[in-house]
C-alpha cells in the first residue's frame, strides 16, 4: 500500500469518531471493548454515556460488577463488562491507577487480547504498531491476492506502519475497511490504494474469506441463547428474579431457562442471593 495516498484519503474522508479525541489509555480501552461485534454507530452514543458514569478506571473499580452491568445493558456480549471491570480493577490494585505501556503488561490484563493491546499502545500511546481487525485482514488479504495466517497478517500489517504515524496509519486503514474495502461490496473504484491491490474486486474468489481475522457469519440473533441471555439480564438490572420466574423472563421452557440462568453464573455474571433469587453480581443492595 502506499502510505502517502492512504494517508491524505483519511485526512479528507477519515470518520470524527469520538474516541479519537481522546489519548486516555482507559477511554480507548472501553472504545476498543464496545467496538467488538457492535456497530459503530451504536457504540458512539453509549461510549460517551458510559464515561460520563465511568470516568476513570479508579470509579469502575469501586464499584461492584452490577453496575457496570446496567450501564452496559444493550450492548450484548456481557462478558466484556466483566472484563472491562476486572481490567480496571488490576490497573488500580497492581499499577497503581496508570495503564501499562507495553504490549506484554497489555496482555496480562483481563479479556485483554492482542488486537486490543496494540490498539491502546496505538491510540492512547501512539506507538508504531499495526492493529489487525476484521476490517485490517479483510484489506490485507486482498491486497496480497491470498488468505493469510495470522502470523502472515500480522508481519505484513507490522511492515506497513509508517514512521511516527502509527495512530493515523491505523485510523486510516480501520477507515478504509469500513468505507471503501468492505465485506460484501467494494468499491474499488474509488480506493486510493488501488494500484497495489492484487484482487481489485476481480473474478473468482475473494482472498478475503477464511483469511486471518476476517470474521465469519454471525448466527441470527432472534431466537438464539443469547437473546434469551440477554432478556434475563435486563430483567436482573432492575432487581432480583425468582427462579420459578426464568421460563416466563426468557420465554423458554424450565430447563432451557435454567441452564441459560446456570452459564450466567458460571461466568461471573449473576449470583444467587441468600433468599434462592438470581441477581447481577454484586448486587447487594438490592433483595
Amino acid at each position: 500500500m502506499n502510505p502517502g495516498a492512504l494517508l491524505a484519503w483519511a485526512a479528507e474522508h477519515g470518520r470524527d469518531l469520538p474516541w479519537r479525541r481522546t489519548r486516555d489509555p482507559w477511554g480507548v480501552l472501553v472504545s476498543e471493548v464496545m467496538l467488538q461485534q457492535t456497530q459503530v454507530a451504536r457504540v458512539v452514543p453509549r461510549w460517551s454515556a458510559f464515561l460520563d458514569r465511568f470516568p476513570d478506571v479508579d470509579t469502575c473499580a469501586a464499584v461492584p460488577l452490577a453496575d457496570v452491568l446496567r450501564e452496559w445493558q444493550g450492548l450484548g456480549y456481557p462478558r466484556r463488562a466483566r472484563n472491562l471491570h476486572a481490567a480496571a480493577t488490576v490497573v488500580v490494585e497492581e499499577h497503581d491507577g496508570r495503564f501499562p505501556d507495553d504490549l506484554d503488561g497489555l496482555l496480562a490484563l483481563p479479556g485483554v487480547g492482542p488486537y486490543t493491546a496494540r490498539a491502546v499502545l496505538a491510540f492512547a500511546h501512539e506507538r508504531d504498531v499495526a492493529v489487525v481487525d476484521t476490517n485490517v485482514g479483510r484489506i490485507l488479504a486482498r491486497q496480497h491476492g491470498t488468505r493469510l495466517t495470522p502470523k502472515e497478517a500480522q508481519g505484513a500489517a507490522d511492515l506497513l506502519v509508517p514512521a511516527g504515524e502509527g495512530w493515523a496509519w491505523n485510523q486510516a486503514v480501520l477507515d478504509l475497511g469500513a468505507m471503501v474495502c468492505g465485506k460484501r461490496v467494494a468499491a474499488c473504484d474509488r480506493c486510493p490504494v488501488r494500484s497495489t491491490c492484487a484482487w481489485r474486486g476481480g473474478p473468482g474468489d475473494d482472498p478475503a474469506e477464511g483469511s486471518a481475522a476476517v470474521s465469519g457469519r454471525q448466527a441470527p440473533f432472534e431466537g438464539s441463547d443469547r437473546q434469551a441471555r440477554g432478556r434475563l439480564l435486563a430483567a436482573l438490572a432492575e432487581g432480583p428474579v425468582r427462579a420459578d420466574r426464568f421460563a416466563a423472563v426468557v420465554d423458554r421452557d424450565a430447563a432451557t431457562a435454567d441452564r441459560l440462568a446456570a452459564t450466567l453464573v458460571e461466568e461471573g455474571l449473576v449470583e444467587w442471593g441468600d433468599v434462592g433469587e438470581l441477581r447481577l453480581h454484586g448486587d447487594r443492595n438490592r433483595t
